[in-house]
């Protein structure tokens, strides 16, 4: 099957490119990974002109109502150019609104969430757990028609800015929490990756009332994890994509014995290994995406195939990147380290290689046992 972006989607990637470009400088990264934050709601606004919070969201309820192969062309370029936004929270945040909320709850915040009026994220893992996907320890205790949450969440992105939270419990549902309310406290977190801050939050009594609870149960919430997914592979693949780049322009800059060191096997051989991973990630993701919005019933398996493969290629193609650029490439002063962080933050998140490769194998096992059952 050939595949290629149409001619909006094209449009769509392209301004995205050039947008991201102009507002994300190397020098400016550094500076933004140093406040609060981590971004600026100057650029968050700019990017809601562009319809980016709504991209994917239904347009009924203010979205562009466009596709994952869209999302998955924004992201690819949030990727390359390693900016730093609380983007890919809010459209978790706004999916499993879309598709898990009930009436009521999507008409009154994916509105909002697609004009980036206001802004949302999932907080999903447990302190002290072995933050496994689907797999959550806190309690929602019945109280007054509505729940009562105590717990704390860690590793939930953005935070420190969202207006609301989706808080997992361990029956499997999604409670709306807003940032301000008694009891929440939200604590910025150390990570690997200096451009996308990420907090723990502590819920101490946080009461919860029952029409601020999503209707949906833990299944339900796949179709949202293996679009993020995409996404992520989206982003690991701009990564790759950027690495690389960097890759060849210092071998083809660099000389050594009064040749460019691109001229050595060694060297040269490496690259062409790295866009081969590069393009083996897009190929993957893009085929995801695709199945997202034509062919549902395979997004599980081509999701998971599509992380599987961009977490290890975005990983591996930043550190062959920064084997290319030498002893450079190791300092601090040397900017391939920030996408080399993201990479491997992005490689861990919402289920690394080997948790994707275990959901690829059990796919296909039970094919083949399909397969096996009917009579010849």
């Amino acid at each position: 099957m050939y595949f290629d972006l149409n001619d909006e989607q094209q449009q769509i990637k392209r301004t995205a490119k050039e947008f991201l470009a102009s507002r994300y400088k190397p020098e400016r990264i550094r500076e933004l990974s140093e406040t609060e934050n981590g971004f600026e709601d100057s650029d968050w606004t700019e990017m809601a002109e562009l319809g980016w919070p709504g991209l994917a969201l239904p347009e009924e309820h203010g979205g562009q109502g466009l596709g994952i192969v869209e999302l998955a062309a924004v992201f690819e370029e949030m990727g390359f150019a390693l900016a730093p936004s609380p983007l890919l929270s809010n459209t978790i945040a706004g999916l499993a609104l879309a598709i898990c909320g009930s009436d009521e709850q999507k008409s009154e915040f994916l509105a909002p969430l697609a004009a980036g009026e206001k802004r949302g994220t999932v907080a999903l893992f447990d302190a002290d757990s072995p933050a496994a996907i689907g797999e959550f320890t806190m309690e929602a205790r019945e109280s007054d028609g509505g729940v009562v949450l105590d717990g704390e969440k860690v590793l939930v992105m953005d935070a420190g800015s969202a207006d609301f939270m989706l808080v997992a419990t361990a029956d499997g549902r999604r409670h709306i929490v807003e940032r301000g309310q008694d009891g929440v406290t939200v604590t910025a977190e150390p990570s690997i990756d200096l451009t996308r801050k990420v907090f723990a939050v502590e819920l101490d009594g946080v009461e919860v009332a029952g029409e601020r609870t999503l209707p949906a149960e833990q299944s339900d919430y796949l179709p949202v994890l293996w679009r993020a997914c995409v996404a992520l592979s989206a982003e690991l693949t701009g990564i790759a994509q950027r690495t690389l780049e960097m890759a060849v322009d210092y071998a083809q800059e660099r000389e050594q014995f009064g040749r460019p060191i691109g001229a050595y096997q060694a060297v040269s051989h490496r690259c062409a290994q790295m866009l081969l991973e590069t393009e083996g990630a897009r190929s993957a993701t893009y085929y995801a995406a695709w199945t997202a919005d034509a062919e549902p019933e395979s997004l599980p398996l081509a999701s998971s195939m599509a992380k599987a493969y961009a977490s290890d290629a975005g990983w591996r193609v930043a550190d062959d990147s920064l084997q290319v650029h030498g002893g450079i490439g190791f300092t601090w002063e040397h900017d391939l380290h920030l996408w080399l962080k993201r990479a491997r933050a992005d490689a861990a998140m919402l289920g690394d290689a080997h948790w994707h490769r275990e959901r690829v194998a059990e796919a296909v096992l039970a094919q083949v046992a399909e397969r096996s059952a009917v009579p010849a």
